[in-house]
């Protein structure tokens, strides 16, 4: 039975991926490759005691204690490990601000070439290839370059926005309303988490159809009203679209402003999503996410600031 280290464990990305190579060890079936392929699943976290770990732990996975700044616990990790998926904090968004994403990217390709890893699955972002004035992308499209240029099998994938993100704060659905700084006209590529979850254990479970491949990933592309007006449909609630001035966001934060400003000037990457769903049929629409699980979520949300 292959193992399989999944970095970012307890996060977004890392969460879903882990628990989708968890569901197919239990005869789970992945929705992108129709494969039921069993493995041990070694899940990276800074602390085995919190509750995203520990219901990890009680889905099946090995728990392993790790942080990606420190090379020897790294080491330690990627040990005896058949594949690895590689997903890094940001620095000033979901890190701390002197974490190196590019170092701990790069030193996990290195580490896991040196173990003999056999497929190497690094999420990246969309339009990590082109110059647009986002620090944070220059250091994730060279940890693309040194991975593709390694020994090693590797897959890397370029999600687009998650679905899941108007879960967070700053998109103000618990203001019940959606409040961005996205021109209403632009349209917005999405991305649901479980599908990203579900193109890494296919690349895992077929690694000569997926290695040396860059896969950006969308599954719909919408503009913010009209994301808004399907919410608010899901939801039965009043959720209407306020587009707030980019200075609002720039104190916020200076990145998400610049990344705002990439959008509003629709010049980032675009998947071609129809291509896409021709060889991944399973990806999600909006709409979709919103029946699986999101537009409870969203409820929830709305109704507890509600209160």
């Amino acid at each position: 039975m292959p193992t399989i280290l999944v970095t970012g464990a307890t996060g977004q990305q890392g969460g879903a991926v882990a628990r989708r190579l968890l569901a197919d060890g239990a005869g789970g079936h992945n929705r992108h490759n129709g494969h039921n392929r069993p493995v041990t699943v070694r899940a990276l976290t800074r602390d085995p005691g919190t509750p995203a770990a520990r219901k990890l732990a009680a889905l099946g996975a090995e728990l392993v204690p790790g942080d990606l700044a420190d090379r020897a616990s790294i080491e330690r990790a990627v040990a005896g490990v058949d594949g690895v998926f590689s997903v890094q904090p940001v620095a000033r968004y979901n890190a701390a601000a002197d974490f190196d994403e590019e170092a701990a990217g790069i030193a996990l390709v290195d580490l896991a070439a040196a173990a003999g890893v056999g497929h190497f699955v690094y999420t990246s972002a969309n339009s990590a290839e082109l110059d647009l004035g986002l620090p944070h992308m220059y250091g994730k499209r060279r940890i693309e370059l040194h991975l593709l240029a390694s020994v090693l099998s590797a897959t890397v994938v370029r999600p687009t926005s998650f679905m899941e993100n108007l879960l967070l704060p700053q998109f103000g659905l618990g203001r019940a309303e959606l409040a961005t700084a996205a021109l209403p006209e632009i349209s917005m590529q999405l991305i649901a988490l479980d599908d990203i979850a579900d193109v890494a254990a296919a690349a895992f479970a077929d690694p000569a159809r997926f290695g040396g491949r860059i896969i950006d990933l969308a599954g719909d592309s919408l503009t913010n009203p009209q994301i808004a007006a399907a919410i608010s449909r899901a939801t039965g609630r009043d959720v209407p679209y306020r587009q707030i001035p980019m200075e609002e966001l720039r104190a916020f934060s200076e990145e998400a402003a610049r990344g705002y400003e990439v959008m509003n000037r629709d010049n980032g990457t675009k998947v071609d999503i129809p291509a896409l769903r021709a060889e991944f049929p399973g990806l999600r629409r909006f709409d979709t996410w919103l029946d699986q699980g999101g537009a409870a979520a969203l409820t929830a949300l709305l109704d507890s600031r509600a209160q």
